[in-house]
């Protein structure tokens, strides 16, 4: 039980769209990631996901709009919603996020980004 540095451990990697797992509440776990450029469309049948902008502009694409979620804001995706996050102009955001430790990285859409394991850090 320390306090953990966001900053510290954003520092410690550097791949875009490679989250990192920095603790674990509950069936929950808490997610770092850097991004930057478009990801996948895809979706969460049974989770919902929150993500936090800690650095950045973050463009959550659905099919019907697109929703800007700025420092400081959060935005949660509910489970079974499509969607694809972005970033533009080649910006660099900074995200923590919450999701159940079983959530697939990119549902059920395999992808070269697809992540099937988040390292610890």
């Amino acid at each position: 039980m320390k306090p953990i540095n966001l900053k510290e451990k954003h520092a410690a990697f550097t791949k875009h769209w490679h989250p990192h797992q920095i603790a674990v509440v509950d069936d929950m776990q808490v997610i770092l990631a850097k991004i930057q450029g478009e990801f996948v469309w895809h979706a969460h049948e049974h989770e919902d996901e929150l993500f936090q902008v800690l650095k950045g502009t973050l463009y959550m694409q659905f099919r019907d709009r697109t929703e800007v979620v700025g420092e400081g804001e959060i935005i949660v995706v509910p489970k079974g919603v499509e969607h694809n996050p972005m970033t533009t102009d080649g910006e660099e955001v900074h995200l923590l996020l919450f999701e159940k430790q079983n959530t697939a990285h990119t549902g059920d859409i395999k992808h070269e980004m697809t992540q099937n394991h988040y390292p610890k850090i």
